[in-house]
């Protein structure tokens, strides 16, 4: 059993407690890092938000069937008062526990249920090469996303195409997808970029990123880019048995020559950084 798949038992068997993320970590036995990303790229949402949507889905269904003190059932699922349950379910249904008991049904509320584990199965890949690179400057469009609804990024490389090639600082032919800020919410900032030799001068809606001397191991995605959650979900299964430890950085995908963003074939290359 995968340590995503860890994460999922533990938290079906364990989602009426106040569980944090670091007790999920500490049964997956990886960081909370590397699980908060590896889980929120293989399953589409964060492990917080799935937590809490299930633990809020289930007293929902209670809550319609008219069971329970609402006070009981809060403290039953970890919350410590029915103040913070009210303000959490109103949050994230857009009703309060009392508004739901009255209405007795469950029709207009979107339920978190369980993920069903091992659904998809984890494709085989290469095992990584390992590249240490300098400093290097990255500039390009920028967006915000949730790893729930990260559809904008095909849209968004196509607005940064009209650059490619255009850029007089730019460094090589390869073009980056840099995925950095990444959060315990799955949310995460997204660079359609190049590298580049000097920030100055660029495009005025553009940004820039600055990477230090950085280690990285390097997998190869070799399939169509729709399937390249599948490969960073295999990269992350590789990890807890390797010994090489990832670290707090950047992840790059590169985009070289072979890629035709056209068709979306001829792979690309993952660099997710580890300690050196």
């Amino acid at each position: 059993m995968d340590f995503v798949q860890k994460a999922l038992w533990f938290i079906e068997g364990h989602s009426k407690e106040d569980i944090s993320l670091e007790d999920v970590a500490k049964v997956a036995d990886v960081s909370p890092f590397h699980l908060t990303r590896t889980f929120a790229l293989t399953m589409g949402v964060s492990l917080m938000k799935y937590l809490r949507g299930r633990r809020l889905s289930e007293a929902a269904k209670k809550l319609a069937e008219n069971k329970d003190n609402i006070l009981d059932l809060a403290l039953d699922i970890g919350y410590g008062s029915h103040e913070a349950f009210t303000r959490a379910f109103k949050e994230y249904f857009s009703l309060t526990p009392e508004q739901l008991r009255a209405q007795g049904h469950l029709g207009n509320l979107k339920l978190v249920e369980a993920i069903t584990m091992n659904a998809e199965p984890i494709p085989q890949i290469d095992p990584p090469r390992f590249e240490t690179i300098g400093p290097r400057v990255f500039a390009g469009l920028v967006e915000h996303y949730d790893c729930q609804m990260p559809g904008g990024i095909p849209n968004q490389w196509q607005r940064f195409g009209v650059y490619l090639g255009n850029l007089p600082k730019q460094i090589g032919d390869a073009a980056y997808g840099v995925c950095y800020n990444f959060d315990a919410e799955g949310n995460f900032d997204y660079m359609s970029g190049v590298e580049v030799s000097d920030p100055s001068g660029l495009p005025k809606d553009f940004q820039v990123i600055k990477i230090p001397t950085q280690k990285y191991a390097v997998f190869s995605h070799k399939g169509h880019i729709a399937g390249i959650r599948a490969t960073f979900a295999a990269a992350g299964k590789w990890f807890p048995d390797s010994g090489v430890k990832p670290f707090e950085g950047a992840n790059l995908e590169r985009y070289g020559k072979e890629f035709n963003p056209m068709t979306g074939q001829g792979g690309l290359e993952i660099w997710i950084p580890v300690e050196d």
